[in-house]
């Protein structure tokens, strides 16, 4: 049986359950893949569908130093295969336009991949248009194979349109989980459908239904439980909605718990410092999905104030903010990239505009005095998610494509 090799980043990674799962609903389709990942995990926990994955893992020297040895063999042997003149030209047309030592390392990287790919795996497949993506199309130029590519959010809209351009060239086909990223993608591309709208989705079997009734929590007794779940990075918006709970009035009872990680935790947490709200919020730190599903449970409200960095990154669909529409909590957002997708503004959660802690102040307020209103849009958003956006229709079309292209090279 032939196998695709599946291309990631890092493996596993908390943050990444939407590639967790879709690895694990391809297993279960009969498609056999082996994980090819850039770097070794980080997070000091893995999620249960983690150790469900029976895919093997090959991971790749993330700094070429690490193993110069292995490097230098990738190399020789790639340097007598017929492709490699071609990806060569490639990765020396991007080294003109790119001279970073990030260039280099993807195409050390890609030799290594190349070099010790097993011989049944007829097919590559990549997270990411950016640094994996890279490492991919060498590779597959080394090998003479083909390859398509899952874009997401931050590997769009941070890379640049040249090297997009020539990405989408190159693969076969690909997949993106919004309709606006699809719709950029195909401006760029060179037809019109190289790229598919294929929405994540949730496996809805991992989440247990919906509390039947919250405590109508109105911020006066008891406090009114607000809960993220997010990395600690600027695309998240959390700077501003400190600004908003800082704003809010005083006689309004909160509590604010943060689930995640990430590079801007401590300068949250001295902000927080700063605008006296230390003693209402929990900063709780990266947590196993379990523990994630617990909090949405217990909590009246979710918030999510994303926005646009400054290097263009940005969320695309985030699946926390569908995480917890299926456990039927009223979510917060902003009117940002796809969340509109998913988010009828007054009808399943309620949208604000991105760094606006004045007007998220004010959502905030009304939806903590409302618990009513909460309920109301909790009630409705979970129907909407389990609806239509379970995770199965996008895994079985993946695997409708997947099969033919390694059953033909098997054949």
């Amino acid at each position: 049986m032939s196998r695709v090799a599946v291309v990631v980043k890092g493996y596993p990674r908390l943050s990444e359950t939407f590639i967790a799962q879709e690895i694990l609903g391809l297993e279960r389709l009969g498609v056999e893949q082996l994980i090819v990942s850039l770097r070794h995990p980080t997070d000091p926990h893995v999620h249960d569908m983690h150790r469900e994955i029976q895919a093997e893992v090959l991971y790749l020297p993330e700094y070429l130093e690490d193993d110069p040895a292995r490097v230098a063999a990738a190399e020789r042997w790639a340097g007598a295969q017929p492709g490699h003149a071609a990806a060569r030209a490639a990765f020396e047309a991007d080294l003109a336009r790119d001279a970073s030592d990030g260039r280099h390392r993807r195409w050390g990287q890609a030799c290594v991949m190349a070099h010790e790919l097993p011989s049944d795996i007829t097919w590559l497949h990549t997270h990411y248009l950016h640094t994996p993506a890279s490492v991919t199309r060498y590779a597959a130029l080394i090998r003479g194979m083909q390859w398509s590519f899952s874009a997401h959010a931050k590997d769009i809209w941070t890379s640049e349109e040249w090297e997009l351009r020539d990405k989408l060239a190159d693969a076969a086909w690909g997949v993106t989980c919004t309709r606006l990223n699809a719709e950029y993608l195909n401006g760029l591309a060179d037809r019109p459908d190289k790229v598919e709208l294929v929405y994540h989705g949730l496996d809805m079997t991992r989440f247990p239904p919906a509390p039947a009734q919250r405590p109508p929590r109105d911020g006066t007794a008891d406090p009114v439980r607000i809960v993220s779940v997010g990395r600690a990075v600027e695309k998240k918006g959390y700077g501003v909605l400190l600004e908003a709970l800082a704003a809010l009035p005083p006689a309004l009872n909160w509590r604010f718990s943060h689930i995640g990680g990430g590079e801007l935790l401590d300068a949250l947490k001295r902000q927080a410092d700063a605008l006296g709200l230390s003693s209402r919020i929990d900063w709780r730190g990266a947590l196993a999905r379990d523990t994630v599903i617990e909090a949405y449970a217990d909590a009246d409200l979710f918030v999510l104030p994303c926005t646009i960095a400054a290097s263009g990154d940005r969320d695309g669909l985030p699946n926390v903010l569908m995480e917890a529409q299926t456990m039927g909590l009223a979510c917060l957002s902003t009117r940002v990239s796809a969340i509109p997708e998913l988010i009828d503004d007054g009808e399943t959660g309620v949208l604000v505009a991105p760094d606006d802690s004045s007007e998220l102040a004010q959502a905030l307020a009304r939806l903590i005095e409302d618990p009513a209103l909460r309920a109301r849009l909790g009630t409705r958003a979970a129907e909407h998610v389990r609806a239509k956006f379970s995770s199965q229709p996008g895994i079985a079309r993946l695997a409708e494509r997947f099969r033919p292209l390694v059953e033909t090279a098997a054949a």
